[in-house]
């Protein structure tokens, strides 16, 4: 049986932060660019992203690095990562999302719960869902 809480208060989340590795976190945030993410900090040698943020422009950022990166202790198994955006216009990053040839999952859909969205995989087999389901 499943449970769900419920908050009273107004909250803006915005503190949590998803952080995924890669083989190849340059072409991972490039990527992330052009599903409609902006380009945050970035620190990198040798092509080895040490740390880096994507920003999403309605609110939420992800940090992306490197799996070869010399401390990896906060790294994450290829392909093993799942996260979920929310997007006013889910159409407009599905067409993005097409264009890049990115993998579908799951397609463009009306929810029973009333969100619009899909879900896709990136190069490397991390899964990114976007929709309008914002939580109440």
């Amino acid at each position: 049986m499943a449970t769900q809480t419920q908050g009273t208060s107004t909250r803006t989340d915005h503190n949590i932060w998803s952080g995924i590795s890669y083989d190849d976190a340059m072409a991972a945030r490039e990527w992330l660019r052009a599903l409609g993410f902006e380009e945050g900090i970035l620190v990198a040698d040798d092509g080895v992203v040490t740390h880096s943020e994507m920003v999403w422009p309605e609110g939420g950022r992800v940090m992306v690095h490197s799996r070869e990166k010399e401390d990896d202790m906060f790294g994450t198994p290829r392909g093993g990562s799942s996260v979920y955006v929310v997007v006013d216009d889910p159409e407009s990053v599905w067409e993005r999302a097409q264009a890049l040839g990115a993998r579908v999952l799951r397609p463009m859909e009306d929810t029973d719960y009333g969100s619009s969205g899909f879900s896709v995989a990136d190069a490397e087999g991390n899964r990114w869902s976007f929709g309008t389901y914002a939580g109440e």
